[in-house]
């Protein structure tokens, strides 16, 4: 056996198989999504993929595709996909075996890979602590012009 196929990751058919079993069992992937290519050798990603598969409650299972940009809680997609709507693409990757609580699917990207990577039990110790980590926001003295946010400052509400 080859040293990827040890890893602890599971195929996509073996994940299937694996969420099946018991109601309260999942499995996740996570993959980096970067901006526009550059000779930067230390680009960082800007956001990422997760697709979890996970029971339907119904005697099937389902995958649930969450996607955005790290740091920021407006997501781009928070999707559920039926079996036969599932790309090639997803079947191709390695999973590993999690579990996942519906309210971590409200939070940011970062936070919802370090709670599915806690639940594994393989969260590296160089991973920093999303989940503890301050909010940061704009105080009250700040002043956003109207014109910020595409709106018409003479149009009355």
């Amino acid at each position: 056996m080859s040293e990827i196929e040890n890893d602890g990751r599971m195929s996509f058919d073996e994940a299937v198989h694996y969420v099946q079993q018991q109601p309260d069992r999942a499995a996740f992937v996570a993959s980096p999504v970067f901006g526009e290519r550059s000779d930067d050798e230390e680009q960082r990603a800007e956001g990422a993929r997760v697709v979890i598969l996970e029971a339907d409650g119904a005697g099937s299972w389902r995958a649930r595709f969450v996607a955005g940009p790290f740091f920021a809680n407006a997501f781009a997609a928070n999707e559920t996909m039926a079996p036969d709507e599932i790309p090639g693409s997803v079947k191709e990757l390695r999973f590993l075996a999690t579990k996942v609580e519906e309210e971590w699917l409200v939070g940011q990207v970062q936070v919802l890979i370090q709670k599915l990577m806690q639940a594994n039990g393989s969260l590296p110790a160089e991973m920093p602590d999303y989940a503890s980590q301050a909010g940061v926001g704009a105080g009250p003295e700040a002043v956003f012009p109207i014109s910020f946010i595409g709106r018409n400052p003479e149009r009355e509400s």
